[in-house]
């Protein structure tokens, strides 16, 4: 997404001479462009059909007091990409905001694995020695997540996973279509308990012909293509077919379907429409927050929506969040070819990412009749999930706060109040991990986590390990501070009680650090949760909170996020070590025959790490020099 141009208004001054000689230096031509600040970190990336034209107008007004000026205020230098197309252009863009994560684009968090229904496509070969009637397969429906293929029938993708379970129950009650995993279709013996409730025909069994089985995955697919006129008079025939054959009891079954799927038919309150496949945007910007809500309309039907809360949002404007939503996440996304949106979206935008994605996409923002209705509701629900945010946010603010009174802190700015938190884990002194995990904007920020593999100790000694993690923490961090070049945590916390504390501090007191802002969390009597109490490394008497008290959820829920990523990086490691098996197929030209020869012939990986570079040899093909990587690499 790329930020309104201003007006070209003539020279602006305070900006270096070479800046604007590279600026008036750039070609006509699209591409993408980005921004630096004095510290080289990246302040924005855009896309423009023509670079000169694009850059040089954000140097020729000042722009004093918007979000734009902010920026532009900060540029000390630029990079510059060109391309052979604005579609390109948007894919770079995009890939580059992803992975630089620009302090003023707007940014959505990354969904690439959307949920969708799967219809896998049967192989209709009967068994030959089984002794069972049943084919090898029959078309099987499933809940999907990951890359489509060719080899099935994908259906979505759906905004949640209860929108797909919620189709596959139709799908079951309608048609009765199998969802077993094809392990037990094979060995299905008697029809199981979905056939006795009316959920699936039991194909494993051959109470339906494979003919008929086939016709209702194909009544499926087409309701689920939005062709429900079409499926109905299918249906209709079929029940008509089979009673002037005395076919009565078939024919009572499909007008039994023909039941059930009018009546959900007649619950969707958007099924009679035109639109088929159609995405609702709506976006709400408020209190500096913004949400973007989409709906999504698949083969006629109301799929549910999802809110999106992007970062990176300052003042921006609504239709600002919404191109950058629709550039981010239709580059991820299979895109239907009508957006029903909020407000105008740029045409140039909408072409390029048609260009990219192969079809014609619009977008209509002032919509009537059907269609007005699915925005008002998309409108509604975004406010809704932008104020539940706020409220949320509100709360969150209101106990960092507490626990900055509690603790007697001066912080200066709640937002940006930083908080560290670290663990130990291990199980009897094996694969011994340290956890640090980072509170700041009033939650937790899981991309800063870090896990630290602690060696060189004796097993089990959590007092060595702790020293060993704050050191390799927070020396290097000690010097940058002390030029000015970083910025301390506002407060360390470290779960554990008065030892913990002291080796803690023996670390802060080598590196000159304030005592101040160690705590530890010392576990209550009993060890139960709501009896901690906080130990300072500055001599200060403990302090017990009270079990409701705002401050402790706050550590609690801080301490409680420390544990649970040290204990599942301790797993790990634990598992890798016991098997090993990561080891060996790291070393090259270690591929999986061999891989099995060397276990089969040892043992096991212990068996294989033990073995002399002569026992190695001795398995075929592992040669000399193999067996020395290998030797090597296990020890």
């Amino acid at each position: 997404m790329s930020a309104d141009t201003p007006e070209n208004t003539g020279p602006s001054a305070g900006f270096d001479e070479a800046l604007l000689a590279q600026v008036a230096a750039l070609p006509a031509l699209p591409g993408v462009y980005r921004y630096f600040d004095a510290q080289n970190q990246v302040l924005y990336v855009g896309k423009a059909n023509h670079l000169k034209k694009r850059v040089s107008s954000y140097f020729q007004k000042t722009h004093d007091g918007t979000r734009i000026g902010h920026m532009v205020s900060k540029i000390v230098r630029l990079e510059t990409t060109a391309v052979r197309s604005e579609a390109e252009a948007l894919l770079l863009e995009n890939n580059l905001i992803k992975t630089l994560k620009p302090r003023y684009n707007i940014l959505f968090r990354d969904d690439k694995s959307y949920p969708y229904l799967k219809i896998t496509r049967a192989l209709n070969v009967a068994l030959q020695d089984s002794g069972h009637p049943q084919p090898k397969s029959a078309a099987r429906v499933v809940y999907y997540r990951g890359a489509v293929d060719k080899q099935h029938d994908y259906f979505g993708p759906y905004p949640s996973v209860w929108a797909v379970r919620e189709a596959i129950q139709l799908l079951q009650k309608v048609f009765r279509l199998r969802t077993c995993e094809d392990t037990v279709f094979r060995n299905r013996l008697r029809p199981c308990l979905l056939h006795q409730i009316k959920r699936c025909s039991a194909p494993c069994v051959g109470l339906i012909s494979l003919e008929d089985y086939q016709r209702d995955v194909q009544s499926a697919c087409e309701l689920l293509n939005g062709r429900t006129k079409d499926v109905m008079k299918s249906l209709e025939q079929r029940m008509m077919a089979h009673s002037e054959k005395l076919e009565f009891e078939q024919a009572a079954d499909i007008r039994n379907q023909i039941s059930a799927l009018s009546k959900v038919l007649h619950q969707q309150a958007v099924d009679t429409v035109d639109d088929r496949d159609v995405d609702i945007l709506a976006v709400l910007v408020n209190g500096g927050k913004a949400c973007v809500n989409l709906a999504m309309v698949r083969g006629g039907r109301h799929l549910g929506d999802s809110p999106y809360f992007p970062t990176h949002v300052d003042n921006a404007e609504p239709h600002e969040v919404l191109e950058a939503f629709i550039s981010q996440h239709y580059l991820e996304v299979a895109a239907p070819p009508t957006l029903i949106t909020s407000h105008a979206v740029d045409k140039d935008l909408l072409s390029a990412l048609s260009d990219q994605l192969g079809l014609k996409l619009r977008a209509i923002h002032q919509p009537r009749e059907q269609r007005k209705a699915w925005l008002d509701m998309a409108q509604q629900n975004a406010a809704l999930q932008l104020g539940r945010l706020l409220a949320e946010e509100g709360s969150q603010q209101a106990r960092t706060r507490s626990l900055v009174d509690a603790l007697d802190l001066a912080a200066e700015d709640l937002d940006s109040f930083r908080i560290e938190c670290f663990d130990i884990s291990h199980t009897a002194g094996e694969a011994t991990q340290a956890s640090c995990v980072v509170f700041h904007h009033h939650k937790m920020q899981a991309a800063e986590y870090r896990r630290y593999n602690i060696e060189g100790i004796t097993g089990g000694d959590d007092y060595a390990a702790m020293r060993q993690v704050l050191l390799r923490r927070y020396t290097k961090l000690a010097e940058a501070v002390q030029l000015g070049e970083a910025k301390f945590p506002d407060l360390v916390l470290v779960d554990g009680g008065k030892g913990q504390i002291s080796m803690a501090r023996e670390v802060f007191e080598s590196l000159d650090l304030d005592l101040s802002r160690l705590v530890g969390v010392e576990k209550g009597e009993g060890r139960k949760v709501g009896l901690e109490e906080l130990v300072f490394a500055d001599g200060r008497p403990k302090l017990a909170l009270s079990k409701d008290a705002a401050a402790l959820m706050l550590v609690a829920q801080i301490r409680d996020e420390a544990h649970r990523f040290a204990i599942t990086g301790m797993r790990a490691k634990r598992a890798k070590v016991r098997t090993g098996s990561s080891s060996l197929e790291e070393i090259p030209g270690v591929g999986p025959k061999k891989r099995a020869k060397l276990l089969q012939r040892f043992g096991g990986v212990r068996g294989v790490a033990d073995a002399s570079v002569q026992d190695l040899c001795t398995v075929e093909g592992i040669s000399p020099e193999l067996a020395q990587a290998i030797y090597s690499a296990l020890r």
